[in-house]
């Protein structure tokens, strides 16, 4: 490899914010290839493998052994903007005011990845998750779908009291014609892109906070934690790439809307609620949800299948998000046979 580009490199990596790794890299020089006509001077622009190379070679390789591969998870994607915002709630330490702890409720744009909202608080209540929900919607629009875990803030019913009561989360939600589905208990990777982004959004935080108090102005306030937010919002949806975008969020969301591709409350089935279930798939081919169970063949034993249950509906994808199968749910009846395709 020439000089010029593992320099470059090097040079990219060190200016990079800490989670941006060899697809930045490779995006930026993609770029500069073009503008500086590298073709005519016999320069390339290096794989993803090799730009990690240099990286190691450099000791500038950021490496998590623990870090499961991308071939492990379920790619479970909407297709357009606002088909489904994701919404759930982290917790930023080390601060230097009240109990050192707070919450961020954010909301991500499922398909583009867009931070549409992140609302700072003191906890996560129903409040503040109604708070972050209308920010998302002042600012993008409401989508079709909300996905959130069961956390109380995020409930469609009330749990107290003998008599369920719709939530004024729920009520938000409805207002919009939007749907609220909930992921599987104990099974947060159904919103997985929401947990994944928090790393990334406490970890350009944390750094933030550090340089600040080291600077003699660290932040003394909910509010102050709220601006450093909104930078983060900027920055994230702005300028950082993403390599399952292959652009930023923004680019990526604006050119949806170039197309008129965006989806919301009007542009998918009008439905009152949802459910997602991830199952393992037995040795005879059978998947159990609740007292419920079906086929989806032998073919598939061992693996696990999303389920996506709406009224009497259910649509079954494999690991990698890809639809399989559906089949009309009869309640009163425990074996509901083999999934039509």
């Amino acid at each position: 490899m020439p000089d010029f580009v593992a320099g470059r490199i090097v040079a990219l990596r060190a200016g990079a914010e800490l989670d941006e790794g060899a697809d930045f890299i490779r995006a930026v020089l993609i770029a500069e290839a073009e503008r500086d006509q590298w073709a005519s001077k016999g320069l390339v622009v290096p794989a993803r493998s090799t730009i990690n190379q240099v990286l190691k070679r450099a000791g500038m390789l950021r490496t998590n052994p623990k870090k499961r591969p991308r071939s492990s998870y379920r790619r479970f994607a909407y297709a357009r903007p606002r088909d489904c915002y994701q919404i759930d709630g982290t917790n930023l330490t080390g601060l230097g005011f009240g109990t050192g702890t707070v919450c961020i409720i954010e909301v991500l744009d499922d398909a583009t990845r867009t931070l549409v909202a992140a609302h700072v608080c003191a906890a996560e209540t129903s409040v503040d998750a109604r708070a972050a929900l209308t920010r998302a919607i002042a600012a993008f629009g409401a989508p079709g779908i909300v996905l959130s875990d069961n956390g109380a803030a995020f409930a469609r019913h009330s749990r107290a009291g003998a008599t369920p009561a719709p939530t004024k989360f729920f009520e938000l939600v409805d207002r919009h014609g939007t749907r609220l589905i909930h992921s599987s208990p104990y099974h947060p990777q159904t919103c997985g892109k929401c947990e994944r982004h928090h790393q990334t959004s406490k970890q350009w935080l944390t750094r933030r906070v550090r340089e600040l108090t080291a600077a003699g102005h660290p932040p003394t306030c909910i509010a102050d934690v709220q601006a450093l937010v909104d930078q983060y919002q900027e920055y994230y949806n702005q300028r950082r790439w993403h390599s399952a975008l292959n652009s930023t969020p923004a680019q990526a969301w604006a050119e949806a809307a170039a197309r008129g591709d965006l989806g919301g409350p009007t542009r998918l089935p009008a439905q009152r609620d949802a459910d997602i279930r991830a199952a393992k798939v037995s040795t005879e081919g059978r998947v159990r949800f609740g007292r419920l169970r079906f086929s989806v063949g032998r073919s598939r034993a061992g693996s696990t299948v999303t389920i996506l249950v709406d009224g009497n509906h259910a649509n079954v994808h494999d690991h990698e998000g890809t639809w399989i199968g559906h089949l009309t749910i009869d309640w009163d009846t425990t074996d509901q046979g083999r999934i039509a395709a």
